[in-house]
């Protein structure tokens, strides 16, 4: 008789994001005359740049003559989009990085929850918390966090790093030595950014230890500060110790067409092993690539015209944070983020959980955000709006908080 992978029935209830879009639903239909203004899933509202859907244009009319026409695409991407990003996203930087360690992908969410498979069961996984709730469960699906503890709202076999109002939300370097380490700056949740020489303790931290760091970068292009990193290889050794992952959701209005990378360089081994070989085996075998109108669509990112109008996308998004900042500022909130990242992070009042005050803003503004307990532990008494709805949506979500 076949059996079942059980880690999954591990897993607390379903996914973060279900459960918001549950509530709403069974709000609105008891609700249906009310208008709901959503500031909770980090998905964008602004349509594709002129750059990108021209070139999308273009692409479909290449499938459709057999002198253009593509098939499969190669097992690490088209290398025109490959060396776009090598271009302008490291070497612009000053950092040299290969075509060869270069994957594209349909997204950071899946790298991150994939990027597992090239590694040992038996390793311990450490997270900041509150975290993006992907780098925990598939790690609980494969086996590697050990049992949920309900009463905790925490795995049994995870390493958790809080990140507190007291450390401006950054994690500190753990007591306990993990093998992998799960970082995301600018954060999600939290907004949360750290400067050069922190993000440097944490490269020199997993050398002396021999620990790899699983780097989210999905939200660099929102960084404003200048001493904050936009890729962990801005640090001297991170090519021995960290994978970096990025994707094209928010920084180009991807979410909807799907499209990130993964960078490993071939300096990080394992033994005399290259993750990199490990990756590009498992990526050829269990990924047929993204598709060729996708991924000509993310080299028009990278065009003076695609960076010039996605960079207004940004700044339009991050106008909506200032809105949200300035105005819950002025309400009395306690509030984090929206300076380096489209996300702000605020304390729940009058000792509301996070689930409470969600039920509360639903009801009360019918305004839609995210509970902070969601994203671990850390997150209770906390709550996170997204800068992605429209600049009117915005402005008019959070008049009706300030009216609460």
């Amino acid at each position: 008789m076949f059996k079942i992978n059980e880690n999954y029935l591990k897993l607390p209830g379903s996914y973060l994001f279900s459960d918001i879009g549950k509530k709403v639903k069974e709000f609105t239909e008891a609700n249906p005359d009310k208008k709901i203004i959503r500031l909770g899933i980090g998905d964008v509202t602004l349509p594709l740049v002129p750059a990108v859907i021209e070139a999308l244009h273009k692409a479909t009319d290449d499938m459709a003559v057999k002198e253009t026409f593509k098939g499969y695409a190669p097992d690490l991407g088209y290398e025109f989009l490959r060396s776009a990003i090598g271009e302008n996203d490291f070497k612009k930087r000053g950092v040299d990085i290969a075509v060869d360690e270069i994957f594209i992908s349909d997204g950071a969410k899946s790298d991150s929850g994939n990027i597992g498979d090239i590694f040992d069961a038996d390793n311990k996984i450490a997270v900041c918390d509150p975290v993006y709730p992907v780098y925990v469960d598939t790690n609980a699906m494969e086996g590697r966090a050990g049992n949920y503890l309900p009463e905790q709202g925490k795995w049994s076999n995870v390493i958790y790093m809080p990140c507190t109002k007291e450390t401006n939300f950054a994690p500190e370097l753990p007591k306990e030595e993990p093998d992998i380490i799960y970082l995301c700056f600018p954060n999600n949740p939290t907004g949360a950014a750290i400067n050069k020489t922190e993000l440097q303790k944490w490269v020199d931290y997993a050398n002396k230890t021999g620990a790899v760091i699983i780097y989210d970068g999905a939200y660099e292009a929102y960084i404003s500060e200048e001493d904050v990193p936009h890729s962990i290889y801005e640090c001297d050794g991170a090519k021995t110790c960290a994978i970096e992952i990025r994707s094209f959701s928010k920084n180009a209005g991807f979410t909807g067409t799907r499209l990130g990378f993964t960078v490993i360089p071939k300096e990080l081994k394992c033994g005399g092993v290259m993750l990199n070989s490990l990756w590009a085996r498992r990526h050829g075998t269990k990924f047929n690539g993204a598709p060729y109108i996708i991924q000509a669509a993310g080299a028009a990112v990278y065009t003076e015209e695609g960076k010039r109008q996605t960079k207004e996308q940004i700044a339009y998004y991050m106008k909506n944070a200032k809105v949200i900042r300035e105005g819950l500022t002025a309400a009395g909130y306690n509030i984090s983020g929206g300076v380096n990242a489209p996300y702000i992070w605020l304390e729940t009042p009058k000792d509301m959980t996070s689930w409470q005050f969600f039920d509360y803003l639903l009801k009360e503004a019918n305004v839609v955000g995210t509970p902070g307990s969601g994203f671990g532990p850390g997150g209770e008494g906390y709550f996170r709006l997204t800068a992605f709805g429209t600049y009117e949506n915005t402005l008019e979500a959070i008049e009706r908080i300030k009216k609460l």
